[in-house]
């Protein structure tokens, strides 16, 4: 009946107070309104103005007062009562306190002013572990803060009951029953604060959860989640607290880059969870070799990272690196399985390889590249011409791009080398290959080849090289230069996307050319690699007429039950078994198996590389079909190779008329049987310079068809006997082609 009395008396209040305000208001309107005329239009508006503002602001403000003074009884009157009496509370009050009950994270605490609490909801039992009769009358100081913080509360507390100074809300980290860290959110409202009994009630949020979270953000933000060794960031910023401990004691340091050689195979043949297995414990093997106060690091993929301060520099560090290696010769059981791991191992010291992390884990990174070019399974020290070669690289590729994209920029062309019937000396086809004309000079193939398959710019190139050679005998054909096949290489990043044969066909056709116009060339890996589809558009090539051939064949993973199922119409015998052919029996009897094989399977036969007339008589006594070789034509441009073709194609070979005209007088005049004595009483130390005339590079096409030049094969049958030197040494150097 009190507590209805009292809101009976506050409501009439309220209206009594709302009444006196409107009747003073209203009068003061009326006596403006009266000397309107007096005082003026405007001024009179600005002061009703004024006066209703301050009329509605001061009935505002008494509501506000009047809702507070409520609130502060109903929040004394529920944290006094026990949950039992709470039943017999106003229907307000009952509502209001329901709704700090029904929080379950929002913990509510109510403190006298002597910081004893009043008030205790069961949230605040489930975050502080206290039960509301534990709590009830205890000083929060000795309840929840912990020691160190126990006086700057209670000063805080004074501050604000004596001075007015709110305590600001915070994070803070509070005392739980058992002794553990309670994170809370606490936000503080003081009630009655200038009267005899101020009340102040805390609302802390738990921040467990939050915490939690924030914890593991943290940790995967420095930790790799699998194996939980420090990322590269992490990693990182350790290491170079190191070098500063390294440098203030003038030690040394040395960075491991470790990769796992056919990392990728693992995961593709076996699935990804047993590459995380494998991941796994090649960081469990690497960590017994870590000092306490080494680096281990994981970044990613299956690339490991550490670094081993204070070592006697290059000894110690290359007995690291066979230990380990050495460790990897243990097969590792996983899952039942038996696996044989090797690495690539990459080595930066400090300070010779670099001053910061960064630096030294990049140098290191450059080695361990080197070391998986090198054949892999093998370590690398960081030196300086390593990273300016890869420097040179990364140029190149940039560079190469730029010249792609402006259709070769004036600087990248094609050259086209003469394949030579063995027997005519005829030209019958050539071979299309790349050249690089840069301002600062010819860049050889071998060094931007490499670049453009490790920079996946070989598909572009490959591109380029189809369009050019198309239009190139385009281009021969509107002059009337017919018959003359462009062979074209196709590179194994290529035949991997068998689109390339379709865009091969494409642009055949959009420069009006047949299939005998255009061949091909893939090495003998790229075809036994080969998956079904791409061995498919090569049979659809095939059958519409187009020449496939395996070029460099006998260097690759040879399988001859290949041959009778891939579609392609000739060998191309690689020039390393051609160059010492004649000093070899063994590479003289690849080649004639080579050949042999190829005739009997319907093939046609080149031979790349023949640089003199031994190797050439060679070739032929094996009935070898065609010829390609500095012997015969350098790669020569495009204007070059096209008045080639268009003198006729006569047989390169001329003889100089000097000594060779002089050995026809002397034939004619001796006999056949003087000249035979004549060259077997000839010294041997003189018979190249004999032989040397017979190497007919340089005279005229009239002198060509001279009979010394037709009884040249028969004048060398005869002389082989007495031979040290092959007749007609070519006086050309080779170069790489």
């Amino acid at each position: 009946m009190a507590d209805g009395s009292r809101q009976t008396g506050r409501a009439t209040g309220i209206a009594l107070f709302g009444t006196v305000v409107a009747a003073i208001a209203i009068g003061l309107l009326v006596g403006v309104v009266a000397v309107q005329d007096i005082i003026g239009r405007w001024p009179s508006a600005l002061l009703m103005v004024i006066i209703g503002a301050t009329a509605g602001i001061m009935l505002i403000r008494h509501r506000q007062m009047a809702y507070q003074q409520h609130t502060q009884e109903a929040v004394m009157q529920t944290s006094v009562v026990g949950p039992s009496a709470s039943m017999g509370l106003p229907a307000s009050d009952q509502r209001f306190r329901e709704l700090l009950e029904s929080l379950p994270r929002v913990a509510v605490q109510g403190y006298d002013s002597q910081r004893r609490v009043i008030y205790w909801n069961e949230a605040s039992e489930r975050l502080y572990g206290f039960s509301e009769q534990e709590a009830r009358g205890r000083c929060l100081e000795a309840l929840l803060i912990p020691d160190e913080m126990a006086d700057i509360v209670v000063d805080a507390h004074h501050a604000w009951v004596n001075h007015g100074t709110q305590i600001p809300a915070s994070e803070l980290e509070l005392k739980h029953k058992s002794g553990a860290p309670v994170p809370v959110f606490s936000h503080h409202v003081m009630l009655g604060e200038r009267s005899d009994n101020p009340l102040m009630f805390c609302i802390d949020i738990d921040l467990a959860g939050e915490r939690k979270v924030q914890r593991e953000l943290d940790y995967m933000t420095r930790f790799d989640p699998l194996t939980e060794l420090p990322n590269r960031q992490t990693f990182e910023t350790e290491l170079e607290n190191m070098l500063g401990e390294c440098q203030r004691h003038g030690d040394t340091l040395m960075v491991l880059f470790l990769d796992i050689d056919h990392f990728t195979e693992i995961n593709d043949t076996q699935g990804y969870e047993m590459g995380d297995l494998v991941i796994r414990s090649v960081a469990s093997r690497l960590q017994g070799f870590q000092r306490s106060q080494d680096l281990l690091s994981r970044f990613g993929g299956d690339e490991f990272v550490m670094a081993m301060p204070r070592l006697d520099y290059e000894s110690d560090a290359l007995s690291v690196v066979e230990r380990i290696r050495e460790d990897f010769q243990r097969p590792f059981q996983i899952e039942g399985r038996e696996l044989l791991l090797r690495l690539s191992i990459g080595v930066s010291l400090y300070p010779e390889n670099g001053n910061d992390a960064p630096e030294l884990v990049r140098n290191a990174d450059v080695a361990k590249h080197r070391a998986k070019q090198a054949g892999r399974d093998g370590y690398q020290f960081f030196n300086q011409e390593v990273r300016d070669a890869m420097l040179h690289q990364h140029h190149l590729a940039g560079r190469l791009q730029t010249l792609l994209s402006e259709d070769g920029g004036g600087e990248l062309f094609l050259h086209f080398q003469p394949q030579v019937a063995a027997r005519s000396e005829r030209i019958e086809s050539v071979e299309a290959l790349m050249r690089w004309h840069a301002p600062e000079g010819p860049i050889p193939p071998t060094d931007f080849i490499k670049v453009a398959e490790r920079t996946n710019l070989i598909e572009r190139l490959g591109d380029w090289v189809i369009r050019q050679a198309c239009r190139q005998q385009a281009e021969w054909h509107a002059m009337g230069i017919k018959g003359y096949r462009i062979d074209i290489n196709i590179s194994g990043r290529q035949a991997i996307n068998s689109d390339v044969f379709q865009r091969l066909e494409a642009c055949v056709a959009e420069y009006g050319l047949t299939p005998r116009d255009i061949g091909i060339e893939l090495t003998e890996n790229v075809l036994i690699d080969a998956d079904v589809k791409v061995r498919d558009s090569l049979r659809a090539l095939h059958d519409r007429g187009y020449k496939i051939a395996i070029d460099d064949f006998g260097t690759g993973y040879s399988s001859m039950s290949y041959l009778k199922m891939l579609p392609v119409t000739a060998l191309k015998i690689d020039r390393s078994f051609v160059i010492e052919c004649a000093q070899e029996p063994k590479d003289r009897a690849i080649m004639e198996a080579t050949v042999f094989l190829g005739h009997r399977l319907g093939l046609e036969v080149v031979a790349e590389g023949v640089e003199n007339i031994q190797q050439l008589e060679l070739l032929r006594e094996m009935r070898c079909d065609l010829i390609q070789g500095y012997y015969f034509y350098k790669p020569m441009a495009a204007a070059d190779i096209q008045r080639l073709l268009s003198g006729g194609n006569n047989p390169p070979h001329r003889c100089r008329c000097g000594m060779g005209l002089l050995l026809w007088i002397g034939f004619l005049v001796c006999g056949l049987k003087d000249m035979m004595l004549t060259v077997e009483a000839a010294p041997r130390r003189r018979l190249p310079r004999v032989a040397a005339s017979f190497n007919a590079q340089s005279c005229s096409p009239t002198l060509a068809s001279c009979l010394h030049c037709r009884l040249r094969w028969f004048l060398e049958r005869v002389s082989r006997p007495f031979r040290r030197y092959p007749w007609g040494i070519d006086d050309r150097t080779s170069q790489s082609l």
